[in-house]
């Protein structure tokens, strides 16, 4: 999974919200403790209050509303197991517990899905709030709340608020968080009861960050205005099917029947899937006009991930799952890393819900990772069985450019009205601001309408004869299956108490949103996959890689693949199931297309081949032998390219020098390894001369500055007439981004000395490179001066760790207020080990630099033979308080790469507890 997926990362709360208001208000705070009593005072303020906000762990609490006694149980983590004897009992101390430790973070998660980051941030977040608004993610929460999910999961949800509650009752800001008693002095904001919709509301944020290929249907349009059709094929290559293996590998879509089976087929459907884009009209380049709009809309887009605290690009995933025949104990063993943005807290939050006896009035008991703010278990294990999730990529999202008129918008000749709404979005110390929201009959909000440049380049916009009149302009509008209601909050409780296949299938079909990997395994030793979602299919010929024409129904969804006909594995032969964001089924066997931008199977067939060696010859796996797998940090780009650039004979001593660190590396990218630091120097090098600095401005990062050829002249072109174009994006959403994606591509041309991309200009200090081996030397001379300028001139001192450094920071203040606040809230650095498109994913952005961008969000092996031998480790910690000795105490044993024990029976929690509160009605 996740995403991209904690309201807890790098709040900004949005980077377009960066106003000298907010941090003035900000740095009123440090001003104000220096005037009453100067430090003296400042630290007795921060001990009083962080003291007010911690939670009671032992002893006894009334709560109003239960039927009977819970027992909380926190073990030296501070993470609790909670017993009860009935459902809403469980729920509603559920509820209770993650408001002690991290109502903060639920608060901001809320308003951010809600669009009311302004009540509490004031004026600086009014266009992130503007965006959400738009969206309307309450608004499809309430509507699920409302009509879509069972009679139990309400009970469930009210339970759950209800706990929250009892928490708030008779508090002040202060009393719950350092943060709250922050805002205190520049706001007189109070937190509000939690309602049901609240959490449902959270699953909106997640399917956002796990959306799919928005990026890629953007990028693509983006690149048209510098490269050509063949230029940009070449930057997304077809998944490398013969190469890196599918997920499910065993089964085939039957057309007789009609559905998706395991085994031989006499019948397949010949292989449909379309691998080029064919949106606007069957082009495959977007109109003129549209790179502008695109562009605006990225910039719009890319803060939403940011302020819901997950990264929507790039984000990856492992799980992986082996069959008792290949482990020590003979049963099965699963393994999951979700990689999503660091964050601090973490987005989970570890707990156990057990009915002290489980019956049809107390129906769990399971162990894993929650979300704060949501009742249930998402990712964990029961006592009969245990799932893993990632992200399976699949296309769930389109863009359509819209037609506009003064009466609404064109569709098939006729002019249809918007559906339309207002939306008030209340801001903290300032006026109120109203906005109308535009919709079209499908429910597709125009997300244009939100930045004035779009309204303006809209109207500049055209596209092929097929297309109306330009008139007005053109706007774009989003069509994604998460903006329609669904159940994925019943599929959550049915997960948690299924207790074989059947009854984990039938709780897959209630995941709509977002669609995940989901992998399983029993105590009877069994073990499966499954495909779920809600999936759409499109017209014969359109492929959703590019923005599609509003204006003409054949472009419009056709309907949603049905459950019997999505992919999945049960006891496949070879004994385990591999999910790591590759492809999830051969497209021969196939007729849907599922997306055409898969991860490309790095990880994945380098997590097969370390199973496979394991296993070779009748070797047996263990528990740790899967924890080793998940720090595998070999890099497979290096096995490509390492032996090439060994091979160049290099004039410059300095150079040759740094050449060496290679001769002999084992590719494995350790902290403490000077060669994989000058490795991905010079990797990061290669791609920036062949391919970063060919993208158009829109894709390259924000303030690098290139004297490029114009595109439009006219007349004989002259190779002296330049103009300076400077980049225009984050540099941890710029591209080439140095994933699987651009091995790929490197990998195409590799042994293609006089590729086209392998040239590069002269510069004022290099000659040009006209072929492979120049434009790796030039690469490798200008790593080595990186290196000497960020690491010193010694490469004794050299090491990974130290460009490849992960800091943590709290969400909101911790970001963008003061350098006190940020030195109270924030963490770090680590030196961390791993990289990009590893097994070990600490990821970075080979465009912006070398810093971590997205992590291994947790970590678990679960052991079906004995469910107390099973292993887990968290980001951060349980607790959201700064001070708190859970804040951050389990990251360096995570940085490390360790677990810790995870106890699940009632004699192994007791054993393991270290504080019990009980909580009475």
């Amino acid at each position: 999974m996740p995403p991209n997926t904690t309201a807890s990362s790098g709040q900004k709360p949005g980077k377009s919200g960066r106003k000298k208001g907010r941090k003035a208000r900000l740095f009123l705070i440090v001003l104000v403790l220096a005037l009453f009593g100067g430090v003296a005072y400042g630290g007795y303020w921060g001990v009083s209050t962080v003291r007010a906000s911690f939670p009671q762990t032992t002893g006894s609490l009334t709560l109003e509303g239960l039927s009977g006694p819970v027992d909380v149980k926190r073990d030296g983590n501070g993470i609790p197991q909670i017993y009860a004897s009935s459902d809403e009992d469980l729920f509603m101390a559920q509820g209770y517990v993650q408001a002690q430790d991290r109502f903060y973070e639920m608060d901001v998660r809320r308003h951010m899905t809600s669009g009311r980051l302004s009540e509490m941030f004031g004026s600086s977040q009014v266009k992130n709030d503007e965006f959400l608004r738009t969206m309307g993610w309450d608004r499809v929460a309430k509507e699920e709340y409302d009509k879509k999910l069972s009679a139990s999961t309400k009970k469930y949800l009210q339970a759950y608020a209800k706990g929250v509650n009892a928490y708030l009752k008779g508090k002040d800001g202060e009393d719950i968080s350092l943060e709250y008693a922050a805002l205190g002095f520049t706001n007189d904001y109070k937190p509000q009861e939690w309602t049901p919709v609240d959490s449902v509301a959270w699953l909106k944020a997640m399917a956002w960050d796990l959306r799919g290929n928005m990026q890629e249907e953007i990028d693509r349009s983006l690149m048209t205005s510098r490269l050509g059709p063949k230029q940009i094929a070449d930057l997304y290559p077809e998944y490398p099917y013969s190469r890196n293996k599918t997920i499910t590998q065993e089964g085939q879509y039957d057309s007789v029947t009609g559905s998706y089976v395991q085994g031989s087929s006499t019948t397949t459907s010949g292989g449909t899937q379309s691998t080029s884009g064919t949106g606007l009209a069957g082009n495959t380049t977007a109109p003129d006009g549209l790179q502008s709009q695109l562009s605006k809309l990225y910039n719009v887009l890319d803060n939403v991930p940011t302020a819901v605290g997950v990264n929507g690009n790039g984000i990856g995933s492992n799980s992986w799952v082996v069959g008792g025949e290949h482990t020590i104990t003979g049963k099965p063993l699963l393994a999951n890393d979700p990689h999503l943005s660091a964050s601090l807290p973490s987005v989970w939050y570890q707990m156990g819900l057990h009915c002290t006896s489980v019956s049809s009035k107390c129906q769990y008991d399971v162990s894993g990772y929650t979300f704060a703010g949501m009742p249930g278990v998402v990712i964990g294990h029961n006592q009969d069985i245990a799932w893993g999730m990632t992200n399976s990529g699949v296309d769930v999202t389109d863009l359509y450019l819209e037609k506009i008129t003064g009466e609404g918008y064109e569709y098939d000749g006729k002019v249809l009205p918007f559906t339309t709404r207002k939306e008030t979005v209340k801001v903290a110390g300032g006026a109120d601001k109203t906005i109308v929201v535009r919709e079209t009959k499908d429910g597709m909000p125009l997300l244009s309408d939100r930045d004035d440049e779009l309204v303006k380049v809209g109207k500049k916009a055209t596209v092929d004869s097929g297309a109306p009149d330009r008139g007005d302009g053109y706007a774009i509008a989003l069509r994604w299956t998460a903006l329609d209601p669904g159940n994925s909050m019943d599929a959550v409780f049915q997960l948690d108490k299924a207790s074989n296949w059947s009854e984990f299938r039938k709780a897959s079909a209630s995941f709509d949103v977002p669609s995940q990997n989901l992998i399983y395994a029993d105590t009877d030793n069994h073990i499966g996959y499954q495909l779920p979602g809600k999936i759409p299919t499109r017209a014969k010929g359109d492929d959703g890689s590019l923005p599609s024409p509003g204006w003409d129904s054949k472009y419009k969804w056709t309907g949603y693949i049905k459950q019997s006909e999505l992919p999945y594995e049960y006891d496949p032969k070879r004994g385990y199931i591999v999910t790591a964001n590759q492809a999830v089924v051969d497209k021969d066997k196939y007729p849907y297309t599922l997306t055409t931008d898969w991860g490309y199977g790095t990880r994945s067939q380098r997590i097969t081949d370390l199973i496979e060696a394991k296993t070779k010859g009748g070797g047996k796996i263990s528990t740790d032998d899967m924890r080793q797998m998940q720090l595998d940090d070999s890099s497979e780009i290096a096995k490509l390219i390492v032996p090439k650039l060994l091979k160049i004979d290099v004039p410059d001593k300095n150079v040759r020098d740094a050449q060496k660190l290679l001769e002999g590396w084992d590719y494995t990218q350790d902290a403490d390894s000077a060669a994989a630091a000058y490795f991905n120097a010079t990797w990061r090098n290669i791609l920036k001369l062949a391919f970063g600095n060919k993208l158009p401005k829109e894709l390259r990062v924000k303030g690098q500055c290139l004297n490029v050829a114009p595109v439009d002249t006219t007349g004989p072109a002259d190779e002296n007439q330049t103009v300076r174009e400077c980049g225009q994006r984050e540099a941890d959403q710029a591209q080439p981004d140095g994933g699987d994606r651009w091995f790929e591509v490197v990998r195409k041309i590799i042994d293609d000395q006089n590729n086209d991309w392998w040239k590069a200009p002269k510069t004022r200090l290099d000659k040009a490179a006209d072929n492979r081996d120049e434009l790796f030397g030039r690469a490798m001379k200008d790593a080595r001066w990186e290196l000497t300028a960020k690491l010193g001139k010694d490469m004794d001192t050299w090491s990974w760790g130290r460009l490849h450094r992960l800091f943590l920071k709290n969400q909101t203040l911790g970001t963008d207020g003061p350098g006190v606040l940020q030195y109270m809230l924030n963490r770090g650095p680590w030196k961390l080990s791993g990289g990009e498109a590893t097994v070990n994913a600490t990821g970075w952005n080979a465009a912006g630099g070398y810093g971590v961008v997205w992590v291994p969000s947790m970590r678990m092996v679960v052991n079906l033979d004995d469910f107390d031998k099973s292993k887990w480790i968290n980001l951060s910690g349980a607790s959201g308080h700064a001070y708190s000795a859970h804040y951050t105490d389990q990251t360096d044993k995570w940085a490390k790469g360790e677990l810790l024990p995870w106890s699940f029976s009632g004699k192994a929690v007791d054993k393991s507890t270290s504080d019990t509160l009980v909580l009475k009605p």
